[in-house]
């Protein structure tokens, strides 16, 4: 397969083959941030992807292009946690490749980056740039890696070098997502137990707020730390999911969990929580109730989601997905904007449900309705929520393969022309 790469004239070199590999956001459906706790979740790859393209390069330098942002980065071998922050993603790539031994340690590589995943919106731009980044990479240097190792490297990436606790499911999602089809994904921590079809006259599809929402903040952050806070004085051991408590086994334990708990009183009670992505801020107050029962309910929503797909029993599916939208409420996650598309949503003739994505603070929110309605009802939502808030935000329609379902393909490289 080649690809048609936009103005990548003068940027690699002739007589070197340049592998293009391209990588999908998704829209999370349902399970959001109840993934790190175990949760099995429903992801739908988005039409929207990243292209990377990656060539060796016998100087051992490192040299990064992002063409949505017009910069160039080069760092010698070994620099690839010096650069800019946006650079960081793709030079996480190189850095724990090399790390794992599975890339030279003098190696150099030209990496060049495009993508139309809207950024900031919770459809996991990040996600897709890591992939297709370690995809073209692991083709350039014929490194063998499947779907699920793949998307275990790029997560580290995003949690070591980045500096973002997400969980498995957005890179999971944009390497092993199937067109069309919700991934089902049980994230204990990353099994793939199957794909689902929308059933035949429904779609999902998002609406971004345009509020930017950021993984690494201090909301998902600290809801993240507290669900690990709620596990431990629920007398759980590490290697316990929170997802595996029922709804009715958790409450049969008898114990009651305090809505709001510091970390300073925490950490002088209990010592530190077992995750290796969050640490436990004395200074912070948690909400540990909320962001501890979150993954255990939502889990169940979860499967009563997909079993109401599967029955035809719409109006129960949008009641999971309105309960999930609450929830994240409830935990701090939501926003006014996000409230209102939601609120918008449900007020349009035959959409079931809506709900907040990802990791909520803003970013997208999923609709799902009839796919006759689809258009007209985004057309409407938008055009009120733009009269609202003076914002005019984006429809996220249409979805696309993953990553390994799409061949790395060859770049012709083309000189700058003078």
């Amino acid at each position: 397969m080649s690809f048609e790469f936009p103005d990548h004239e003068g940027f690699f070199t002739q007589g070197s083959p340049v592998f293009v590999a391209r990588a999908p956001g998704r829209l999370d459906v349902m399970g959001g941030i109840a993934d790190y706790s175990g949760s099995l979740v429903a992801e739908l790859p988005i039409g929207q992807a990243a292209l990377c393209a990656a060539q060796a390069d016998s100087s051992g330098k490192l040299t990064i292009r992002s063409l949505n942002i017009g910069r160039t980065v080069s760092v010698a071998t070994g620099g690839e946690k010096s650069t800019e922050r946006w650079a960081v993603y793709l030079a996480g790539c190189v850095a724990l490749l090399k790390a794992e031994g599975l890339l030279a340690k003098d190696a150099g590589v030209r990496l060049l980056l495009t993508s139309d995943v809207p950024l900031g919106a919770g459809v996991s731009s990040s996600a897709a740039i890591e992939v297709a980044t370690m995809r073209a990479i692991a083709a350039a240097f014929a490194i063998e890696l499947d779907g699920l190792t793949l998307a275990r490297l790029c997560q580290r990436v995003e949690n070591e070098w980045v500096g973002a606790p997400c969980g498995v499911m957005d890179q999971v999602t944009s390497a092993c997502g199937a067109e069309g089809k919700l991934l089902l994904l049980r994230c204990q921590p990353h099994t793939i137990e199957g794909y689902t079809q929308v059933p035949t006259g429904w779609t999902v599809f998002g609406i971004d707020s345009c509020v930017k929402h950021s993984v690494g903040g201090t909301g998902y952050t600290g809801v993240r730390c507290a669900a690990f806070m709620g596990a431990k004085l629920l007398g759980l051991a590490p290697t316990d999911y929170l997802c595996n408590l029922t709804p009715e086994s958790y409450r049969a334990l008898g114990i009651t969990l305090p809505d709001s708990l510091s970390g300073a009183v925490f950490l002088e009670q209990h010592g530190p929580t077992w995750d290796r992505v969050t640490t436990v801020d004395p200074k912070q107050h948690y909400p540990v109730l909320a962001a501890t029962e979150h993954p255990i309910f939502e889990n169940q929503r979860v499967e009563t989601f997909l079993k109401a797909l599967d029955a035809g029993d719409f109006a129960l599916a949008g009641k999971q997905m309105l309960a999930a939208h609450a929830s994240y409420s409830r935990c701090g996650l939501g926003t006014k904007e996000t409230d209102l598309l939601v609120e918008l949503a449900m007020e349009q003739s035959g959409v079931a449900g809506a709900k907040i994505t990802g990791g909520g603070s803003g970013g997208t929110v999923c609709i799902l309705c009839p796919s006759d309605r689809e258009a007209a009802i985004a057309e409407s939502v938008a055009g009120s929520y733009e009269k609202h808030t003076s914002t005019e935000p984006r429809v996220i329609q249409g979805t696309s393969p993953g990553a390994l379902s799409t061949p790395v393909g060859l770049l012709q490289v083309r000189q700058r022309r003078f």
